[in-house]
C-alpha cells in the first residue's frame, strides 16, 4: 500500500490558524504532509528558522503524519527527491488563485509526476497573512483567534507586549 504524501511549503513566519487549518485539512486527504519552512534569503523574517519549526512541531508534535523540514531552491525538486505526490496550497481569493495558478503551471512543466492540490482557506481566516499578524502584534492589537495561543506568547515577547495586547 502506497503512503500519500503532499508538501505544504511557506515562510510561516509566523505559523497562523489559517496555516494550522490547511494542514489539518490535507491531513484527511493525505497520508503524510511534510511542512517544508522556506529558507528565503530574499525575506527578512520576524522568526528565525529554528523558531519557525519549533512553532509547528508545538502545533502538530502530536501528528506523526505531519513532518517538518526545511526547503530552499525549487518546490518541485524537494517534492522530487523526497518521493512526495503532490503540493498542497491554501487559496485565500482570486489575487492567490492567480498566482498559485501559475506557480502550479510552471512547476507542472518542471515534473509533471507530481501535482497541485489547492485548498480553500476557512471563511473565518481568509483576510490572515503572516505579514498582517506581524504589524498587528507589532502595534499592540489583538491577535486572539488568528494564531495560535503559543504563537501570539512568541509574538508578546518579540515585540515585548503584555498578554492583554497580544491577546486582546
Amino acid at each position: 500500500m502506497s503512503t500519500r504524501s503532499a508538501v505544504y511549503a511557506g515562510s510561516f513566519d509566523p505559523l497562523t490558524n489559517g496555516h494550522v487549518g490547511i494542514i489539518r485539512r490535507g491531513r484527511r486527504i493525505f497520508d503524510r504532509i511534510v511542512v517544508a519552512v522556506a529558507t528565503n534569503i530574499a525575506k527578512k523574517p520576524l522568526f528565525d528558522i529554528d523558531e519557525r519549526i519549533a512553532m509547528i512541531n508545538a502545533e502538530f508534535g502530536d501528528d506523526d503524519g505531519v513532518i517538518v523540514d526545511t526547503c530552499d531552491g525549487l518546490l518541485v525538486e524537494y517534492a522530487a527527491s523526497r518521493g512526495i505526490d503532490a503540493i498542497l496550497r491554501g487559496l485565500r481569493g482570486v489575487a492567490d488563485f492567480e498566482y498559485e495558478l501559475q506557480m502550479a503551471s510552471m512547476n507542472r512543466k518542471l515534473n509533471e509526476g507530481i501535482d497541485t492540490v489547492f485548498l480553500m482557506t476557512e471563511g473565518t481566516h481568509y483576510y490572515v497573512s503572516s505579514r498582517l499578524v506581524k504589524e498587528v502584534a507589532m502595534l499592540g492589537g489583538s491577535v486572539e483567534g488568528v494564531v495560535p495561543d503559543q504563537v501570539a506568547e512568541r509574538l508578546r515577547v518579540k515585540f515585548q507586549k503584555t498578554p492583554e495586547q497580544v491577546q486582546g
